[in-house]
């Protein structure tokens, strides 16, 4: 709100945060209102479950919805263990001048950088070609892993080091030792961090097509292991807007399917933050 009192660069300023968070709510929901305009007449259970027909122009996604979720799965139980490890090492065993600590952030921001299609053929030559895995699920969840570590790490990282250092000593005075102080104390706090990280990576994971192309495949069969190929909703998505004629209504509502999905999970690990910062804090209350 703007008053007499304010100078005008100030106002200004007001004017521009204001207008940058219109412009990005106008953004979100002009893609929304699109994706509901185009596809919801094509949403039903049926749509949900069903396997895709006549190339997808008919049908439903069901077996892209399995893949969808095994690679994703799959991807964030190999990737949360390790960053979480990873940034706990970086925040906590090493200074921020330490040089191999330097060498690590580094080799991560470098990483965050690289192309998805770049991650793709790296997967394809370790994981489908060296490893032998072949096109498939593990190959995709793998491949999506080493792409969404340095998300996971940095953000994890930060909320570490975002914590007091008081709790630190206050936890040495009282004779706990390191993992019990990261454990106990440190880790809940540093949870809602982690869960940015997570949805972070789950979104890129689950919105990631380039790479998935050269790693699980294209069949859009339903999956038997994690040895079979498979084709994530992305995929499925750019193969009925670019490659089939007449297939923009289900690749719509196939869209419109995976925002709903990171909607939910966004709102789902949400709550789980508030939840546990409500826990935590009733000890002090």
């Amino acid at each position: 709100m703007l008053t007499p009192g304010k100078g005008l660069q100030e106002q200004v300023s007001t004017w521009m945060v204001w207008g940058s968070a219109i412009l990005l709510a106008l953004s979100v929901l002009g893609l929304l209102g699109d994706l509901l305009w185009h596809g919801w007449a094509q949403l039903s259970w049926s749509f949900l479950i069903a396997p895709p027909q006549n190339a997808g122009r008919e049908g439903g996604i069901g077996p892209m919805l399995v893949s969808t979720s095994l690679i994703v799965g799959l991807c964030m139980a190999v990737a949360l263990p390790i960053g979480l490890g990873t940034a706990i090492f970086l925040a906590e065993y090493t200074q921020k001048d330490h040089r191999f600590g330097r060498l690590i952030r580094g080799s991560l921001d470098v990483l965050a950088g690289v192309p998805s299609i770049v991650f793709g053929l790296f997967g394809n030559a370790l994981f489908c070609q060296a490893l032998g895995l072949g096109f498939s699920i593990l190959s995709g969840g793998l491949t999506l892993a080493c792409m969404v570590l340095p998300i996971v790490i940095r953000t994890t990282e930060e909320s570490f080091r975002a914590i007091a250092s008081e709790q630190r000593l206050a936890a040495a005075a009282l004779g706990c030792s390191t993992t019990t102080t990261i454990s106990a104390i440190l880790l809940p706090a540093a949870l809602p961090g982690l869960l940015v990280g997570t949805i972070l990576g789950l979104g890129r994971a689950m919105a990631e097509t380039a790479a998935l192309i050269f790693t699980s495949g294209y069949v859009d069969r339903m999956p038997e292991s994690l040895l079979d190929s498979g084709r994530a909703l992305s995929i499925h998505i750019y193969d009925l807007a670019m490659n089939v004629a007449g297939g923009n209504p289900n690749a719509y509502a196939t869209a419109l399917v995976l925002v709903g999905l990171l909607l939910l999970i966004n709102l789902f690990a949400s709550w789980i933050a508030e939840q546990w910062t409500t826990l935590h804090q009733l000890p002090n209350s």
